[in-house]
């Protein structure tokens, strides 16, 4: 209750896409989750900004993104960061959403809308962490497969250095390679996208 801002995430909007999507804990409903959510956003004297990630023919389609914006609107939601599929993703059905669809989407809610992209504009430019090793890039792939940027961003690496890390880690077989919506991803070897 001491944060300025507080940004959960609601990927479905009813109890079916919500165990399809998440994969809750057994004890957490869906209504458990969605009225804990608009309490809490009710109490909050904080801003509250509600993170929605469509997944492509499964929650974005406009019937299902009618019920998050409803829920939305609920909670009295300051704002909404509307984003999609943007890594290799666990299951084959977690397709990104066409920028184009979530414009649309967008409009469906009541409250101002930001699409995140996928592209950070973030500087790559600055000066490489020193103290960075190749087990930390174990780590942060450990965790997502991750683009160069992504790793450089995650790190605080320059992509110079960076990419010798990587090369070396290739080399070693110790990470691997995956392309996804035209982009170089690196992971852990061997494991499952």
């Amino acid at each position: 209750m001491q944060a300025d801002l507080v940004i959960p995430s609601l990927d479905a909007g009813d109890e079916q896409l919500f165990h399809y999507v998440n994969r809750p804990h057994a004890d957490i409903t869906f209504d458990l989750m969605t009225e804990g959510l608009i309490a809490f956003s009710k109490q909050f004297k904080g801003r509250v900004w509600l993170e929605v990630l469509l997944i492509s023919g499964v929650t974005g389609l406009t019937a299902e993104v009618k019920k998050i914006a409803e829920l939305a609107k609920m909670a009295g939601m300051e704002k909404v960061q509307l984003n999609t599929v943007n890594r290799p993703a666990y299951e084959d059905f977690a397709c990104a959403v066409d920028i184009k669809q979530m414009r649309k989407f967008a409009g469906l809610f009541s409250c101002p809308v930001d699409i995140l992209d996928n592209v950070s504009s973030a500087d790559l430019s600055g000066s490489a962490a020193s103290d960075t090793t190749n087990a930390d890039i174990l780590n942060l792939l450990a965790r997502r497969p991750c683009t160069l940027e992504g790793i450089c961003l995650g790190l605080g690496l320059h992509p110079h250095d960076a990419v010798k890390r990587i090369q070396r880690l290739l080399e070693d077989k110790a990470i691997s390679t995956t392309r996804s919506n035209h982009n170089l991803f690196y992971k852990i070897s061997g494991k499952k996208e």
